[in-house]
């Protein structure tokens, strides 16, 4: 199936019904979710997704769910997958949304923006034709934290994946996000 991006629009449709058919099994789905749907449906600075990138609990009921819910709507079978988990920390911080806009059949997590900054940094994907990747993401966060300098990023970064190091590339990404706010001397 092409590439049909999720808008927020749609993405929110999705996480409701998948909140509904949680709730009629009388299941509560807790949803870690990563990627672009947190920036589409937390920040605001993307319009669509690709996919849902979540850890979910339980696994087997939200699978079966998350099939339906793409049957329904039309969505590819795998909008809802967990294959970021291979890039978790071992230690990660996480924030519950407030409120109940997908019904109380879900609970979802998003991760905080510094872990998210983390995690992108650490896959730090070039764009390319038809993909974002993950410097626009990059360049994000370190406006939204407030970063004044490389060395803040590679704190960052290190909290949470403390035996790797920031690439070059990563750290370029971060340098071009900082401009002229840098407190970095000039190389």
């Amino acid at each position: 199936m092409p590439y049909d991006p999720l808008d927020v629009r749609r993405l929110r449709q999705a996480l409701r019904r998948l909140g509904e058919l949680a709730h009629a099994q009388q299941v509560t789905l807790e949803l870690s979710l990563y990627g672009g749907a947190v920036f589409a449906l937390v920040y605001g600075s993307r319009d669509a997704t690709k996919d849902v990138d979540a850890v979910v609990h339980p696994g087997d009921v939200a699978h079966r769910l998350s099939r339906q819910v793409a049957s329904e709507l039309g969505l590819p079978e795998d909008w809802l997958n967990d294959d970021v988990r291979q890039f978790l920390a071992a230690e990660e911080a996480k924030r519950q949304l407030p409120g109940d806009e997908f019904g109380p059949g879900l609970r979802i997590l998003v991760p905080t923006a510094a872990y998210l900054l983390a995690l992108k940094l650490q896959a730090c994907r070039p764009p390319l034709p038809g993909y974002p990747g993950d410097h626009g993401d990059i360049r994000f966060l370190v406006r939204k934290l407030g970063l004044r300098s490389v060395a803040e990023a590679v704190e960052i970064h290190g909290r949470f994946f403390p035996h790797d190091e920031l690439t070059a590339v990563a750290r370029e990404v971060v340098r071009g996000a900082l401009g002229s706010h840098t407190n970095e001397p000039a190389p």
